[in-house]
């Protein structure tokens, strides 16, 4: 296991690197100067001209690359150019609020999709099978921005049972920092009041995230479950007795995730790299708004750690899927 674990996280650098190297070309593509957004409409030709060899702007693009990549390996992602703090310090701080939401949403996929999935294979070419591929394709064509919209026009400004925006609200005191995690620091604090307040702040868009992961999740589970069945295993324990439910829920059910949990693997990281649509409508205060940010005031900065830190998260997760499907089936350690 430890063996397959290194041999996976030795592929993961080169990667890391390629993604570097592409992002930063594409960022010096822009026809855009940076120095000037940083310097604002009312500064000097001098000004700009300061701030352009203060960043190492006025530098070949190689030379700035290598000099990005020295500072990357010491774990500094230099300062962004919006709020003139060290990145790295404004992604910690922003981190929690994106993994809080992801998390939210995936659990909803998770929750709600592998159970769908079952039932639309167990009630194959009938109504609920149908519906609910009906519902899958939906599911994930439906624009995400639009999707948000909707909910908070009829869930926010229509019936006001819901937040419009934010994590938190304005007359709410927020509980002391120690996870950075606004639930988890609620239940620390003993403050329902702000657990209750978060949660009614987080529904709406999670919901909006977890629609197209939930979608997949069922199309795939249905698939699974529905080739599982069709094994010589299942008749022979039709044959010998089992119930139904044991049957699904603990054998078919775990001879057919692998494929889900490679959906599963894949959604962590599209949820923290699509959440920069729902989090800029629901100005939530995470890493997608920051990248939000970062692109409309040109902070190269910002972007290029942000892509780095989305392309970390996808390597280590799938690490994570190939070690749960080496559980599922030991067999596909020794492929590896």
């Amino acid at each position: 296991m430890l063996r397959f674990v290194l041999r996976r996280c030795a592929l993961v650098l080169p990667s890391l690197l390629g993604l570097l190297v592409v992002t930063f070309l594409l960022i010096h593509a822009v026809p855009s100067d940076p120095a000037v957004a940083m310097a604002g409409d009312a500064a000097t030709p001098e000004q700009i001209a300061h701030l352009r060899q203060q960043y190492g702007l006025d530098r070949p693009m190689w030379e700035q690359f290598g000099l990005y990549l020295g500072k990357v390996a010491s774990f500094d992602f230099g300062e962004s150019a919006f709020s003139h703090r060290p990145v790295a310090l404004d992604i910690v701080q922003r981190l929690p609020a994106t993994l809080e939401l992801t998390f939210a949403s995936l659990l909803l996929s998770v929750l709600i999709g592998v159970p769908l999935g079952v039932v639309a294979a167990l009630k194959h070419n009938s109504w609920p099978d149908y519906a609910l591929r009906i519902f899958s394709v939906l599911g994930v064509a439906v624009a995400a921005f639009w999707f948000a919209i909707m909910l908070q026009f009829l869930f926010s400004m229509t019936l006001g049972w819901l937040p419009l925006r934010g994590d938190l609200s304005a007359t709410m005191s927020r509980p002391p920092v120690v996870t950075g995690f606004l639930l988890l620091d609620s239940l620390i604090a003993g403050r329902w009041d702000a657990f209750g307040d978060a949660v009614r702040h987080l529904f709406l868009p999670a919901v909006t995230l977890a629609l197209g992961g939930l979608a997949t999740i069922v199309r795939f589970t249905r698939s699974g479950v529905l080739d599982t069945l069709q094994h010589d295993f299942v008749l022979y324990e039709r044959a010998v007795g089992y119930s139904r439910s044991r049957l699904v829920w603990i054998y078919v059910l775990r001879n057919s995730l692998t494929a889900t949990v490679t959906q599963i693997g894949l959604l962590f990281g599209g949820l923290i790299a699509g959440g920069v649509v729902v989090e800029a409508i629901f100005d939530w205060p995470g890493i997608g708004s920051y990248t939000v940010q970062a692109i409309l005031t040109g902070d190269r900065q910002v972007m290029l750690a942000v892509t780095l830190l989305v392309g970390a998260v996808y390597a280590m997760v799938n690490i994570l899927v190939d070690v749960v499907h080496g559980l599922l089936d030991p067999r596909l350690m020794g492929r590896a």
